[in-house]
Parts: structure tokens; sequence; C-alpha cells
């Protein structure tokens, strides 16, 4: 709450700026935490209460240099704190922190105001190796983890979705996704899992799993499941800055280059995807003169680099899918037939209800909206799918190009129940009315 004799523009101020810095350090705020005292609940409590003592402070003392650094300090005391009024608890972490000290030994964050690590605008430069956070990535990434584990809690801890978001993403209810990031938890503490980067032999078989948690941080950045806007940059930049990190670590590794590649071609077409009251903007009707060049471009060498040298990863073939969208001059002139090819080796690679859901549309531009129709009435059975608007939509819009518009409509109400963001509901309910 504002102090005592500061106005209330004053205290909004203060609030903006601590959300704005906790949006910007949270993830690596948490993962000094948790190398320092070895456990994330404490970590993620501690994290909390320096957030709620910024709000009550900073309003009457004024935003500190270095913002982050203040709620580091802050978090560790209130740590400390905790930790000397429960001894058994103490002792526990004092093992948990060992094993992390024996298996890597790294220096704490420096908060001494030198301007080197952590901290708003005096963290690490973009040239340099991952900070704790990708520590981070690669424990909550740890095998010992069920695979929908690990996405679920990284998405959760370090990318700052709450449970309700993580599940929308995961297409679950609230419930199972709160269990699911417990058991995660329990899992590390019980089995002692260390919190460090992976030794070179270790990396290539932990890569997929922090993979996939990058991508279903842009994922959420790139279509947000919930909230007043379709789309949180914030989020997909943090992941495009993650992709980035794992491409200078692992360099030969073309996964890591294909997931870069399809982050920066599909973020290329930001500023095209939503109109000026914040809507949707289809594919089709994007002033493409608004994508981003130099983004394409780099995106497009890098899926070279992903496709050359060996069989494709799930990674280099949707990047290729993106490349083919961001080099047509239009809808029309995108060629559909390589895009439908390309689907067609990615379900061999990971197959799934979305993939076929989109290849489907790809289908119906090359073939008429009754093949693609075909084939998404024949995913009508999948459970997964029943959560899962662009599903209904895409059945909407294909049931709308071919005249039948009562079925079109029935589609659309279905995807207007399923849809999270005011920006998609809104263009759902325009449909609907034509």
């Amino acid at each position: 709450m504002p102090g005592e004799g500061v106005s209330p523009g004053e205290g909004r101020e203060a609030a903006e700026a601590v959300e704005a810095v906790f949006r910007e350090e949270r993830g690596l705020l948490l993962a000094s935490l948790v190398r320092r005292f070895g456990d994330l609940d404490l970590a993620e409590e501690v994290t909390s209460e320096a957030i709620e003592a910024a709000l009550r402070h900073w309003p009457a003392e004024g935003v500190p240099a270095r913002p982050g650094a203040w709620l580091l300090t802050t978090a560790r005391r209130r740590a400390v704190d905790r930790l000397r009024r429960d001894r058994a608890y103490a002792a526990r972490l004092a093992v948990l922190a060992a094993d992390a000290e024996r298996a890597e030994p790294a220096p704490a964050p420096d908060v001494s105001g030198s301007g080197q690590g952590f901290g708003s605008g005096s963290g690490f430069g973009s040239d340099e190796l991952p900070d704790e956070r990708l520590q981070l990535f690669f424990t909550c990434a740890h095998p010992a983890l069920a695979a929908e584990d690990r996405t679920a809690l990284t998405l959760r801890c370090l990318a700052g979705l709450t449970t309700p978001e993580v599940a929308r993403a995961f297409l679950v209810p609230t419930a199972t996704m709160a269990q699911r990031i417990v058991r995660a938890k329990k899992k590390i503490r019980e089995a002692r899992i260390p919190f460090r980067v992976p030794g070179p032999d270790e990396l290539p078989g932990r890569l997929p799993g922090v993979l996939q948690v990058v991508y279903s941080v842009f994922t959420e950045g790139y279509a947000a499941s919930s909230g007043p806007r379709l789309q949180r940059l914030d989020l997909a930049e943090e992941a495009i800055r993650l992709a980035r990190i794992l491409r200078r670590l692992l360099p030969a590794e073309r996964e890591s280059a294909g997931l870069l590649a399809l982050l920066l071609l599909v973020h290329a077409r930001r500023d095209a995807r939503t109109g000026p009251e914040g809507e949707p903007v289809l594919l089709e009707d994007q002033d493409r003169g608004r994508w981003d060049r130099p983004m394409i471009e780099e995106g497009r060498a890098l899926v070279v680099r992903a496709l050359t040298g060996g069989p494709a990863g799930p990674y280099g073939v949707q990047a290729a899918i993106a490349a083919l969208h961001d080099e047509a001059t239009d809808v029309a002139a995108t060629d559909w037939p390589q895009i439908v090819a390309l689907y067609d080796v990615l379900r061999t690679l990971t197959p799934s209800p979305v993939v076929e859901v989109n290849r489907a549309v790809a289908v119906a531009m090359r073939d008429g909206p009754g093949a693609g129709l075909a084939l998404l009435d024949a995913l009508a059975g999948e459970p997964r799918l029943r959560a899962y608007p662009p599903y209904a939509v895409a059945r909407g819009d294909l049931l709308g190009r071919l005249g039948r518009d009562g079925e079109a409509a029935a589609a659309y109400r279905e995807a207007l129940e399923l849809t999270g963001t005011e920006p998609e509901r809104a263009a759902l309910r325009r449909k609907l009315g034509e």
C-alpha cells in the first residue's frame, strides 16, 4: 500500500514499477534462490514476500536503482529468517544445497551495486553464456520427472504463468495441473535433483525437454490462453532470448537452431497480427509490409542449418513451414503443396491431433474446403480437441466457405465457449453476427 503522504498517482507508478520488475526479473530471482536454498516452494514463497515488501516500501521510499538486487536481498533475508525458525527444514535444505554445490560450484549473484550480475540493466550481456534461469530450466526438465510435469513446472515457476494459464496451455483442468506441479516439486525434492546445467555428455539427451519448455513459453506468448490481449509479447521475447542462449550453448545441435528459427519466423509477424483495437488479424488479411524482415532473414538462415546434415527434427520442420508462409507475397502465392508435404513429415515425427488440425487446414488451401473439412470431421472423436478452440474455429471457417452457415455458427459458438482472450471472443462474436 502507498506510504503516508504518497499521492495515488505515485502509488500507482510504484505498483507498475514493481509489476515491471517482477515480470523482468522473476525467473532469475527464483532461480538464484533455488540455487542458494535448494527448495522451489521456499523460493516461490519468499519471492512473493519480497514483491509484497516492495509494494509497501517503494511508493514511500522510491524505486531503488537496482530493483532486482533489492528484491533478491529481501527474499534471501526472508528465507534465512524462515530457516532459523525451522531447524529441521534448514537441515534438510542444507543437504540439498551441499549436493548442488558438489555438482557444480558457482558464485552467487552480485548484489553489491557493482553493476554486474543480478538486477535490471545490470544483468548478463547479450553475448554471455546462460544465467541461472537456464540451470533451473534443466532442473525442471530432468528426466526423473514425467514429461508433462517438466513443462508445467517450468511454465509455472520460470515463465510466471498462473496454474490456470498452464492448465489451458495443456488443455487439462486446473485441478489436474495443480496436482502435476505439486508432484513435480515433490519429485525434485525427494530425488535430490541437483540445480545445474548438465555436462556435455548429458546435454543431448536432456535438450528435447528444455526445447519443449521454451516452445511452450513462446506458445503462450504468441496466443495467450486468457486475458485482455491476444499476444503476451514479454513471454514470446523471453522465449526467444532463452532459445538464443540454447543456440549459443549447443551450436552443433540442429534442433536448437530449428527452435530459434521457428520462434523468429513466427514472431516476425507480431505487429500485423492485431488490429488497432487489439483484435486478431488472420494471416490472409495481414499487412505483410509490417512483418519484421531482418528477423525473417535470420530465421531463414537458421532453417538451412536445422535441415542440413541429417534427418530433420520437428522444430526444423515447423520452422520450414513458417518460412514458406513468410516468403509468400500473399496467401494465394503460398506453396501449399510443400506445406502439406512438410506436415506429412511432421506427423511422423510428432504425431498429435493439433498437427492433424493444422495439416487439414493446409489441405483445405491446396484442395478446397471440402477436403479439409473431411479431415477435421475425422478428428471429431479426439478428446484433446474438445477443449482446443482452433479446431472449432477451423471447422466454422470451412463450413462457412461451403455455404453451410447454420453449422458454421454452431462451430463458432462452440469455439466462443472455449476461447480465453477477449480479442478472440470479440472476433468470434463478429463472425456469428455475420
